[in-house]
């Protein structure tokens, strides 16, 4: 599933073809994703000029004169920028054209993501209650660490929680958790302030590092250009369980933590 980085690099790529640019019409060849396209969306979204691509979390958000398109990638979606009237290929279900001759398409094999229209997105309710974005001024690790007093869950999906900080997917605590040196099964309310500052500093350096890198590649994900991300070849220990760890050579573990595969060195994680 594209985390933060991977839909940043998204919002990066496209941006600078949408914004100031007029919509000529918008063409959806499939409404069947997680929630259905809105059957008035060519109408509300035709003639508009598109004012700012923005993210709030993993959603891109397309500003127009009239209102904002709220986009989510889902598991395998991408957008990238083709010439207006090229043939669509299977699962290739939404395009947005535009006045330059450029058109924004919307690919989606498991059909997992969503194009909703909203007059208000920051109060949508997919949008609401989140929590800060961890590249903001907002979160830092003394958040951290006064959100998770008394909390028993695990460190990992703690900081996995969207309430708490938005877009640390999967790929990133791991890497995250790895980096600040904490075992990713201990108890959230556990963990020391010092420790969790410098947990908060790792989020953001590898956040930042993995939007430089284009984001991670490992299986469906490619920029608004059509290119892949490279930061998979910057893991430490995400997908590499059974492997030696790159810092210290002990055998790396993985376990489920929250339904999901967590991999974390027994020797350098405490």
């Amino acid at each position: 599933m594209p985390e933060l980085p991977e839909v940043e690099t998204t919002r990066r790529g496209i941006a600078p073809f949408l914004e100031g640019q007029r919509v000529s019409r918008v063409i959806v060849r499939e409404r069947r994703l997680r929630w259905p396209i809105p059957e008035d969306l060519d109408v509300r979204l035709s003639g508009q000029c598109i004012l700012k691509v923005e993210r709030r979390a993993k959603y891109l958000l397309l500003q127009a004169e009239a209102g904002t398109l709220i986009s989510h990638l889902g598991m395998s979606g991408s957008l990238r920028l083709v010439e207006a009237g090229l043939v669509a290929a299977k699962h290739e279900h939404v395009d947005i054209e535009l006045e330059s001759g450029m058109a924004l398409r919307y690919t989606d094999p498991r059909r997992f993501g969503a194009m909703l229209w909203s007059d208000d997105p920051l109060n949508h309710e997919l949008l609401r209650r989140l929590g800060p974005e961890p590249l903001g001024g907002l979160f830092d690790g003394e958040r951290l660490f006064q959100l998770s007093r008394g909390r028993s869950m695990a460190v990992k999906p703690f900081i996995m929680d969207n309430a708490v900080v938005v877009g640390v997917g999967n790929i990133y605590a791991t890497e995250a958790l790895f980096a600040a040196g904490i075992d990713p099964r201990r108890e959230a309310g556990s963990i020391s302030r010092a420790r969790y500052l410098a947990l908060g500093e790792e989020i953001k350096r590898i956040l930042a590092q993995a939007i430089e890198c284009g984001g991670t590649t490992l299986r469906d994900f490619v920029g608004g250009d059509g290119k892949p991300g490279y930061f998979q070849q910057e893991l430490f220990v995400y997908g590499r369980g059974g492997e030696f760890c790159k810092n210290c050579g002990s055998t790396l573990r993985e376990i489920r933590l929250g339904q999901r595969a967590s991999v974390y060195c027994p020797r350098c994680q405490r």
